[in-house]
């Protein structure tokens, strides 16, 4: 599954065109390398995602082509939720 989709069903990202713009933006990486959209994510998977000030590390847990709003966050396993604080 590309990387945009993936973070657009696993509702890390809300909409598929602003997992795109992120992506271009040099702000998502998967096993520590900086991916294009189409990227391809596979199980065990580690991507890391900069949003703002906040860095968001996740493990794939599963790549299906849709699931249920409230079952989202069984897709991944967090790694790391942090927010930078500017010095």
């Amino acid at each position: 599954m590309r990387i945009d989709k993936y973070l657009k069903v696993s509702r890390l990202i809300k909409r598929r065109t602003v997992a795109k713009d992120v992506c271009v933006g040099e702000k998502i990486s998967i096993n520590g390398r900086t991916v294009k959209p189409s990227a391809e994510v596979k199980l065990g998977d580690l991507i890391t995602i900069e949003m703002g000030n906040r860095i968001l590390e996740v493990r794939v847990m599963a790549t299906p082509n849709s699931i249920k709003a409230n079952e989202a966050h069984t897709l991944y396993e967090s790694i790391r939720d942090e927010r930078r604080t500017e010095s």
